[in-house]
């Protein structure tokens, strides 16, 4: 098995079969292998750098009924809120003087957020922070909305595929919403120049060994900027309540084959990770990723942005969040590092 791992480091990619080894039939000696070998290619590229993304979530108001998610517009039971502008701006006021660089501007599908609206918000964070990085998570919109709000100063896009398997994603979301539609829109933003990010819920009801494998093949083709990658975590009120989660140690395998995949690609460990393990994000950290993604939303709105239950950091103001997560960082041998934390392409690296 390590001659496989090493296969992958020094190509890039495996054949379906021998990734599904690498996937299904792997033992614990090796995985720690895979992960030693996802660190040292994360430390040649990136070094011991960790960088914050300040996450601002900015809407729980969602068009779409995804069978996933907590804020989908058939949950009677969510309750929804909407920052202002003014909410919003001081958010990353806050997280600037916190030693933020990067704000990420989440939110369901909220028709509210108009492109003149969108627009105006990211092009007063642009004015005001111009040495930050503005990245939106806003979900499918059209190319026309993407360039609007790339030329008003927003520098990343964040929208996972959730899956690359057409049959999987019906599955996992209404008739109305298409696996072609979310690619032609990771296409679009590709070809503005946002980097970008996809990404997908590793454990997700309907889920096979294939399926990841398709995730896989999907991202070695379209070569993100970040993929973001967590386990599948169930909400109380989605028809997927009663679901198994995903594992923390298949989401840990992921991101190491990812990283000896993408060698410059930014991985987050995510809040789902340490959701679903009191040490996920330091794991997610020794597994290959290098971005964590602190939350800068004001408290009072926190319980309201479920995508699943038992999330964590909800009553936690921005600041001891921002210290306990540098804590626990330098615990496992990284520190946090206070600039943008762009992409890397692969011919640039040095």
């Amino acid at each position: 098995m390590k001659q496989r791992i090493d296969k992958l480091e020094t190509n890039g990619f495996l054949p379906r079969e021998e990734l599904r080894c690498l996937l299904c039939d792997i033992s614990a000696a090796d995985t720690e292998y895979l992960f030693a070998r996802a660190r040292a290619v994360r430390e040649r590229v990136y070094g011991k750098a960790v960088w914050l993304r300040g996450l601002i979530e900015i809407s729980s108001y969602c068009k779409n009924n995804c069978l996933y998610c907590g804020i989908r517009a058939g949950n009677a039971k969510a309750e929804r809120y909407r920052l202002t502008p003014e909410e919003i701006h001081f958010c990353a006021k806050n997280g600037y003087a916190l030693g933020f660089r990067t704000f990420v501007l989440q939110g369901g599908e909220d028709p509210w957020f108009t492109d003149e609206r969108l627009c105006a918000i990211v092009a007063d964070l642009r004015k005001d922070y111009p040495d930050c990085a503005i990245t939106l998570s806003m979900g499918e919109r059209s190319r026309r909305s993407y360039q609007a709000l790339f030329n008003a100063g927003a520098d990343r896009y964040l929208l996972r595929h959730e899956t690359a398997n057409a049959a999987h994603y019906a599955s996992l979301h209404p008739e109305e919403m298409r696996l072609s539609s979310r690619l032609k829109c990771l296409q679009h933003l590709k070809d503005i120049g946002y980097q970008v990010g996809c990404g997908f819920m590793v454990g997700s009801p309907g889920q096979d060994t294939d399926c990841l494998l398709d995730d896989l093949e999907f991202i070695h083709s379209f070569l993100p900027a970040m993929v973001g990658i967590g386990p599948f975590l169930p909400h109380k009120d989605t028809p997927f309540a009663k679901e198994a989660p995903g594992t923390l140690e298949m989401t840990l395998r992921l991101l190491a084959v990812l990283r000896l995949m993408q060698p410059n690609a930014l991985l987050p460990a995510t809040t789902a990770l340490g959701t679903v393990h009191p040490l996920g994000r330091e794991k997610g950290l020794l597994a290959g990723a290098n971005i964590v993604m602190p939350n800068l939303s004001p408290v009072t709105v926190r319980r309201k942005y479920m995508l699943y239950d038992n999330k964590i950091c909800t009553g936690e103001e921005a600041a001891e969040c921002r210290y306990c997560l540098q804590r626990r960082i330098e615990s496992v041998g990284y520190s946090i590092e206070v600039n943008r934390g762009d992409f890397i392409p692969p011919a640039e690296k040095g």
